[in-house]
């Protein structure tokens, strides 16, 4: 998706296999158990969004890492030192340094200071103390540090993903309409952060009868369009702020598919430390899309 978001929910390679064979006319039940499983680790693994324990945003100058109660970038107790180090922000440069007598790694080299790069335009660099990762997220102005752990709570909560059967009636072919010179889309975040980005247009569809469009993004690791869109199934039996597609880019004619199966949930459905983009409200469709990925036990 752009690269603001940063919420890939499978391989790259997979991805696009799965949305070429969407677009090939293949049906939708094909792939549908490794999708799931693609979904299930993007979760539940031990990279997945389950693992995330903690979100701070760092301040200019000295920032404490540590799980001593006080320090400005908060790490478990009991999976951490007291004071494993500190960040030294000077604007966008944020570098870290570790306590004494703290082994800390990047890429399994031991780092005594090293320098953080951020998720935009990513990838981040990966610095872990212990068993936690910790990574440096940027959200426009803001620089941030997530912190993951394997072995987290919820993590062990996670007993998977609930879907409605997967039905071809979702699989729906649509057009694309470009947009040239149209003003950007303000796409805001679970923190009230709003953010304009550049969408290259729309995909017209018809839904009992009656024509529906939805605003794309384009998503650069995937090279596909990204959707945000909401439903009337919002907060009844799928997630409240609404869900996450993918669609291939269209075919020589425009066609585009939409295969509402493999929508699913933003990470906010399970860590309180993600900032998801809600939908924009050009994106709120006015009926139920009973297709993909339902609410979710571990949601905050």
């Amino acid at each position: 998706m752009v690269a603001s978001c940063h919420y890939l929910v499978l391989p790259v390679a997979m991805a696009a296999s799965l949305l070429l064979s969407a677009q090939a006319g293949t049906p939708t039940t094909l792939n549908w158990e490794e999708w799931k499983a693609s979904r299930r680790e993007s979760i539940g693994g031990t990279n997945g969004w389950s693992t995330v324990v903690g979100l701070a945003w760092l301040e200019e100058g000295t920032n404490i890492v540590g799980s001593a109660s006080g320090s400005r970038v908060p790490l478990p107790k009991g999976r951490a030192p007291a004071v494993a180090g500190r960040l030294l922000r000077s604007g966008d440069r944020v570098e870290f340094e570790a306590a004494p007598e703290v082994e800390a790694r990047v890429g399994g080299r031991v780092v005594t200071r090293t320098l953080l790069l951020a998720d935009e335009p990513g990838p981040p660099t990966r610095l872990e103390i212990g068993p936690l990762a910790l990574t440096l997220i940027r959200r426009g102005e803001r620089l941030g540090i997530r912190t993951r752990d394997p072995g987290s709570p919820a993590r062990a909560a996670f007993k998977g993903l609930e879907y409605f059967p997967p039905s071809d009636a979702w699989r729906l072919e649509g057009r694309f309409e470009p947009l040239t010179n149209a003003p950007p889309l303000r796409i805001t975040d679970v923190t009230g952060a709003t953010k304009e980005e550049k969408s290259p247009g729309s995909i017209r569809f018809l839904v009992g009868g009656r024509e529906y469009h939805l605003a794309v993004l384009e998503d650069a690791e995937t090279k596909d369009f990204f959707i945000l869109f909401r439903d009337g199934t919002s907060g009844k039996s799928t997630y409240p702020t609404g869900r996450f597609l993918h669609a291939a880019h269209p075919d020589p004619s425009g066609r585009v598919w939409l295969d509402f199966n493999r929508a699913y949930n933003p990470p906010c459905a399970f860590t309180s430390y993600a900032t998801c983009p809600l939908p924009p409200r050009v994106n709120w469709l006015p009926f139920p899309v009973e297709a993909g990925e339902k609410l979710s036990h571990l949601q905050h």
